[in-house]
């Protein structure tokens, strides 16, 4: 079989071709610009083009089929417009990876499953995300466009420390911040349920998917199946370095609303995703994928993640900016308690 990889060197996307390759029944292609290509494994076969520039693609693509294409890198319906004029009748199926935050928020039940409604006022993201999946199950639903909707929630690999609050250059600077024994913000008081999934446990489900007759016209939830408090997850990353965890609990409407000058977008990272209590009901996934589970929990994932992250300097990068700002809202609110 045939799989096109649209991207394909993410941190969803990267597991699954690394897993993909190893298989000999499957024939692996990515499309991309080239940046990140040295991370494929041997064996794939590598088209670079910018899939933006539909006619480039459409002409680097001619007279080529293939049994699945996947999507990782779509999110606007524009995006998914121009894949339906590439891929039509050239496609059994046509992955798309869309996001768990487009379930309904807020939460009306914590329990998640694919019929949740999807609905996100919070977060432009999702609702973007929501838009794309409307045309592909319209275009399946009139045409038989083989689409397959995936819904990844917090998945992540060694290079990344999963992370409720944190700036625009990502998570180090919290993990240096641990280090350096200082204070780190927690949205809420920290008990909030989530889950987070190791890239090579979201792989299984995903690849069991792929050339699965049963999974056309259908949408599926892929994580894994631990869920923990974020004051679970911050104290296994402490635990994990080896230092005290010094949590400092703030509202996520207070994060948002002074957020907001500084450009972080908490209002839809938190009020819109991970200030809601989510787990998800896997079951119609492990009906047609019964591989599907956790092989690797987050106290072992987070260990991989950090002996990476710390060994490897062009990972850690510093966000002084959003250091000083954590201080500020720190101070500000140690400052409110001794006005009152």
């Amino acid at each position: 079989m045939k799989a096109l990889f649209i991207g394909g060197t993410g941190t969803i996307s990267t597991a699954i071709v690394k897993r993909l390759a190893e298989d000999p029944r499957w024939e692996v292609w990515v499309l991309n610009r080239g940046n990140r290509n040295d991370v494929l494994p041997e064996g794939v076969h590598r088209i670079v083009a910018d899939i933006y520039n539909e006619a480039d693609a459409a002409e680097k693509l001619a007279g080529m089929t293939f049994d699945v294409v996947s999507e990782f890198i779509a999110f606007h319906s524009d995006a998914v417009e121009r894949d339906y004029r590439l891929f039509k009748g050239k496609t059994k199926q046509y992955i798309f990876i869309s996001t768990a935050s487009a379930y309904h928020k807020p939460a009306a039940q914590y329990i998640i499953t694919e019929g949740t409604t999807l609905a996100n006022p919070h977060w432009e993201y999702s609702r973007n995300k929501i838009t794309c999946e409307e045309f592909l199950m319209k275009k399946y639903r009139e045409e038989g466009f083989p689409v397959t909707i995936v819904r990844p929630s917090h998945t992540y690999d060694e290079r990344n420390v999963p992370l409720g609050v944190h700036g625009k250059k990502g998570f180090y600077q919290v993990i240096k911040r641990m280090l350096e024994g200082k204070p780190v913000i927690i949205q809420g008081d920290g008990t909030s349920l989530w889950t987070v999934t190791y890239n090579s446990d979201f792989a299984v489900g995903y690849t069991g998917l792929m050339g699965n007759p049963h999974a056309i016209g259908e949408a599926f939830t892929i994580t894994g199946d631990e869920t923990l408090t974020w004051n679970q997850i911050y104290q296994t990353i402490a635990d994990a370095l080896g230092v005290e965890l010094k949590a400092y609990h703030v509202a996520s409407d207070y994060l948002s609303a002074v957020g907001d000058r500084y450009g972080y977008d908490f209002e839809g990272s938190l009020t819109g995703d991970k200030s809601v209590s989510v787990v998800f009901d896997n079951r119609k996934l492990k009906r047609i994928v019964p591989t599907m589970q956790t092989a690797v929990p987050f106290h072992r994932g987070v260990r991989i993640a950090l002996d990476y992250v710390l060994s490897h300097p062009e990972c850690q990068a510093e966000d002084p900016e959003f250091d000083a700002w954590c201080d500020k809202v720190i101070e500000a609110l140690e400052a409110s308690k001794k006005d009152i």
